[in-house]
């Protein structure tokens, strides 16, 4: 017989960028704010920090992209809450990208 009353999906996998182990709650951004759900801290903070270094070991490319990505997120909704007074470029540039992985000192002009 067939039917079309389908079960009820469950709640699948728990997010893993960048959580704890065990049933501590992940060190995710609330948004729009850019601070950490577990300690306050501007995201990413430090547990976050080392949390995605484990996570992108081997790949660190994938972070440096990654976390350009959430800069440009966090720029668009930092500014969009308090478009008059949002934090300078470099401040989330070094709070995002500049932690990441080592970069070159830029290239003197030939």
């Amino acid at each position: 017989m067939i039917t079309t009353r389908l079960p009820m999906p469950g709640r699948g996998p728990r997010p893993m960028r960048p959580g704890g182990g065990g049933g501590e709650l992940p060190h995710t951004p609330l948004r729009p704010m850019w601070c950490c759900r577990v300690d306050g801290q501007p995201w990413p903070c430090a547990e976050a920090r080392l949390l995605l270094r484990v996570e992108y070991d081997g790949n660190l490319t994938g972070l440096s992209i990654y976390l350009a990505g959430l800069m440009y997120e966090a720029m668009r909704d930092l500014y969009h809450l308090n478009p008059h007074d949002g934090p300078e470029p470099k401040v989330l540039f070094d709070r995002f990208v500049a932690w990441g992985p080592a970069r070159r000192p830029p290239a003197e002009p030939a």
